[in-house]
């Protein structure tokens, strides 16, 4: 076999591939002995009709056929290991001659990964915000505490700020009831915003008993998007009742005697909240920078599938679990069809740059994942999947994706020389260093801008 390897651009190569007859032996056997499974004919056993026959009966251009198609791949991989080129997606394969007893001969053009310089990077410069927990702070957390071991007690009065009422509630649209819009012994707390738009204020100052009716846009069910006229009848009045801040308070809210105790653990575990954060702003601002430093060429049929994949696990997967369309999701945001395509296409190419860039430095610098670092990783996957370490384990082999979350792995450690290498500051003038960050961290903040999913999840969680 001989081939040659033409660059058409730097994301796509055509290879021109010469095939000696005698080099389809093999492919010739296994097609004449395919059809000899296939088809029968009188006077000779299924499986044993002579190469001739098929020949006669069938047709050499039916066995070239099955053997060119059998032989293709194998000497299209031998091409692209000569050439030593990382091909992206399938290639489109054109014969250009086939001469029986001669040669066979193809070109195949298929887009490649780029080569990539890694950009100095020692320079790069952040800033990020400080670590700053305030008393303010430890208040809102201790609240948020008591307010999870809070009473509530039937009162006889009218319905007030954060109380919770019992109500039932009746909508209809062009003065029709709905079938869906009916529903009983609904619980609220008034001011939390979970309901509808403008029951807060029907409901407050009713008591027990009492009703209102007010219009709202309904925000889903068969009228979604439609403004209904709701009435809303108060059956019950609960007042919310916190504990009193004290160290009883902290001897059964927590493993602390008291309040004191409970408050510094508080301040600390914000603290470790804050620090956790101040370190992923810094790998995002590091990442952005390094992406800007570097001239990656993009393959468009691999930008093309990748917006095409974005779109679609927003539209089917996390939008879908919601209810959500997709023109309800870009209403919701604020954004056109054009805008929203805009959007998709510059993440994925940040996410196709990405992998790229720090993949490439993952080579340079030779770095490895062991074991340890896969399961931790792996781990991690399978709790945000909502899926069992085993089950995810099992999944992930079966898929054939082991190589994707080595690479996930690798690319997190990839940015954490990067970030190691820069010089990040907090607004208060303050260096911080991060050379002991964890670099399953840096990992997750890498997946989240190369991966649809993640990206997707994020867009779905803002429209909620």
């Amino acid at each position: 076999m001989k081939s040659a390897v033409e660059t058409l651009n730097p994301t796509r190569v055509r290879f021109t591939v010469e095939v000696p007859f005698e080099e389809l032996k093999d492919s010739l056997d296994a097609a004449y002995k395919k059809i000899n499974q296939q088809v029968t004919v009188k006077g000779f056993r299924k499986g044993k009709i002579p190469a001739r026959v098929i020949d006669q009966r069938f047709g050499r251009g039916a066995v070239l056929e099955e053997a060119v198609n059998d032989a293709l791949p194998k000497f299209y991989t031998e091409a692209v290991n000569e050439a030593e080129v990382n091909p992206l997606g399938q290639p489109e394969v054109d014969i250009t001659e086939l001469k029986d007893g001669e040669l066979l001969a193809f070109t195949a053009e298929v887009d490649v990964r780029p080569t990539v310089e890694i950009p100095d990077y020692s320079g790069i410069e952040v800033e990020v915000d400080a670590v700053e927990v305030t008393d303010e702070d430890v208040e809102k957390s201790i609240e948020q505490l008591r307010g999870r071991f809070a009473t509530t007690n039937v009162v006889e009065r009218a319905a007030a700020e954060g109380d919770v009422v019992t109500i039932d509630l009746e909508a209809k649209v062009d003065g029709e009831v709905l079938e869906d819009g009916v529903a009983s012994d609904v619980s609220y707390t008034i001011g939390s915003g979970e309901l509808l738009e403008g029951i807060d204020e029907a409901v407050t100052g009713l008591e027990a008993g009492g009703e209102a009716t007010f219009t709202s846009q309904l925000k889903g069910g068969s009228a979604e998007g439609k403004d209904a006229e709701v009435t809303v009848k108060v059956t019950k009045v609960s007042a919310r009742e916190l504990p009193e801040l004290d160290d009883e308070f902290a001897q059964t809210a927590s493993e602390f005697d008291t309040l004191a105790e409970l408050k510094a653990d508080s301040r600390k575990r914000l603290e470790n909240m804050k620090q956790y954060d101040q370190a992923t702003q810094a790998q995002e601002r590091v990442l952005e920078k390094f992406l800007e430093l570097a001239e990656v060429p993009i393959p468009e049929k691999l930008l093309e599938d990748e917006v095409n994949t974005r779109k679609h696990s927003l539209e089917h997967h996390q939008l879908g679990q919601m209810g959500l369309t997709i023109e309800k999701y870009l209403e919701i945001q604020g954004k056109t069809v054009e805008e929203f395509d805009a959007e998709t296409r510059e993440q994925a190419v940040k996410g196709i740059k990405t992998q790229f860039l720090l993949d490439e430095l993952v080579n340079k610098e030779k770095l490895n994942v062991n074991q340890e670092e896969l399961t931790e990783h792996l781990m991690r996957r399978a709790q945000s999947s909502g899926m069992s370490p085993d089950q995810f384990a099992q999944a992930v082999v079966e898929g054939g994706q082991v190589p994707m979350l080595v690479g996930e792995v690798a690319r997190g450690k990839a940015l954490a020389v990067v970030v190691e290498a820069a010089k990040v500051t907090d607004t208060n003038g303050v260096e911080v260093d991060l050379s002991d960050e964890d670099e399953e961290q840096a990992a997750e903040t890498v997946e989240a801008a190369v991966d649809a999913d993640a990206a997707d999840a994020d867009k779905a969680e803002e429209a909620k």
